[in-house]
């Protein structure tokens, strides 16, 4: 079965040796204070930090999931309120959990067609601002120009949730201060780790707040990151996957721009051959999941059929779930794959 589905995902075809090789090194069984541990999270820090270009200074991290990140950073860096201007599903339920912890979180929301109005956004002092890269719901993204604008305007905390986009697209890390993601999308990996990546800002702000009541308070887990170490046992095998993984990738700057690349012939060729595109706006579509629009018999149908050829399709989701299908266009997935797909597609076309 050859699956788009946009997370969990394709993982990259050497991950099963990666596996085997874990289990012979005797390292997956080590405990998480010992040198072996300690030596393979510094250098699966270092080897992420390398391949995704990320400033010396930022700090990176591991956690369970991006969904994790929505806690640390509502406890840890949250003092009084945030704003969350979103578009989708995931942004709304980021806004709606924080809501739950801080009591403070506001919503902007705005068309999916638009990138957001800076002009009618205030901001107070202190208040994260929180924003989601990469829409995963409805295939939408913020252009890198809106975060620069952004940045520019305010010196507030800003919290990006980059899950569909980080190791598949250059990100502009100089302009957030929190970045994370889960690794079961452009990572290429299996589910069950979130990244976490913070500015110098944002550590002086968690230790003006102080906050260390949990297990996964922003400063419990830097306090041991700074040493290598975790604050609790750890997925020890996802963090040496990622490190596996990114030996072997390229060069963001490379991915970024072959994921591109894909992207722009994905939408050419789906407009050429009849299916209409979920998002209209040229300037706000993501590159990394494309979302189909059609009525939701057509919807049924095409699941269907795709299914019985030995191809998932990613359902839709939110307000879209019944009425559009996603593709995931992340970096394991490869062009053969990507050529079954498209003549799939070319011949239910053909059967409208």
């Amino acid at each position: 079965m050859i699956t788009f589905y946009p997370g969990p995902s394709k993982v990259y075809p050497q991950v099963g040796p990666y596996l085997q090789e874990a289990v012979e090194s005797g390292l997956i069984s080590a405990n998480h204070r010992s040198e072996a541990f300690m030596q393979m999270l510094q250098h699966t820090v270092l080897s992420l930090k390398t391949k995704l270009d990320v400033p010396d200074d930022y700090e990176v991290y591991f956690v369970s999931s991006a969904t994790e990140c929505w806690e640390i950073i509502a406890q840890s860096l949250i003092s009084a309120s945030s704003t969350h201007i979103y578009n989708g599903a995931f942004g709304e339920k980021w806004m709606q959990y924080t809501h739950k912890i801080t009591a403070g979180a506001n919503a902007f929301y705005f068309d999916s067609e638009t990138v957001p109005d800076l002009n009618k956004l205030y901001f107070q002092e202190n208040e994260v601002i929180c924003v989601t890269h990469s829409e995963t719901s409805n295939g939408t993204f913020l252009p890198s120009s809106f975060l620069s604008e952004l940045r520019s305007r305010t010196e507030n905390l800003i919290a990006v949730d980059a899950t569909s986009s980080m190791a598949g697209v250059a990100l502009p890390w100089q302009n957030a201060d929190i970045w994370y993601a889960s690794v079961q999308k452009c990572f290429g990996l299996p589910a069950g780790l979130g990244v976490m990546i913070v500015s110098p800002r944002a550590v002086r702000r968690a230790e003006e707040i102080g906050e260390n009541k949990h297990y996964n308070s922003l400063l419990f887990i830097r306090d041991n990151f700074l040493k290598f170490q975790t604050p609790y046992t750890p997925n020890t095998l996802g963090i040496y996957l990622i490190g596996k993984v990114m030996e072997q990738v390229e060069q963001i700057e490379i991915i970024s721009e072959i994921i591109q690349q894909r992207a722009k012939n994905w939408y050419q060729f789906l407009a050429e051959n009849g299916y209409e595109l979920l998002v209209k706006n040229e300037a706000v579509r993501s590159g990394t999941v494309i979302a189909v629009h059609a009525e939701k018999t057509r919807i049924a149908e095409l699941k269907k059929a795709a299914k019985q050829d030995g191809i998932t399709l990613g359902n839709g989701y939110g307000k879209d779930k019944e009425t559009s299908f996603r593709i995931a266009n992340f970096p394991a997935i490869s062009d053969e794959e990507i050529a079954v797909l498209k003549g799939f597609l070319i011949r239910t076309a053909s059967n409208k």
